[in-house]
């Protein structure tokens, strides 16, 4: 029979798996990324458009773009037209 220590235990919350992060993005004048993080975009590889929840009090509306930089680095960058930032995502 195991005793119960009747101890505190430790609990770490593990967060959200794959959770948006904050990033710099300059774009053209129609919204399409040029650099992120400073890196030049040398590839538009593609671009999509999330609207969901719009019946909610937190709807999402997101446009998606999966780019090559000039380093070769992938990235999924979206812009949350509702805040009006941009964020970093793996896809």
């Amino acid at each position: 029979m195991v005793q119960d220590s009747r101890g505190t235990i430790a609990v770490r919350s593990a967060g959200r798996i794959n959770a948006p992060r904050p990033v710099l993005v300059e774009a053209s004048a129609v919204g399409i990324p040029v650099r992120v993080n400073r890196l030049g975009v040398a590839v538009l590889r593609e671009e999509w458009r999330v609207v969901d929840r719009w019946w909610t009090d937190d709807p999402v509306d997101r446009r998606y773009f999966d780019v090559v930089l000039e380093s070769g680095q992938n990235a999924c960058v979206f812009r949350d037209e509702e805040a009006g930032c941009w964020f970093s995502q793996r896809a």
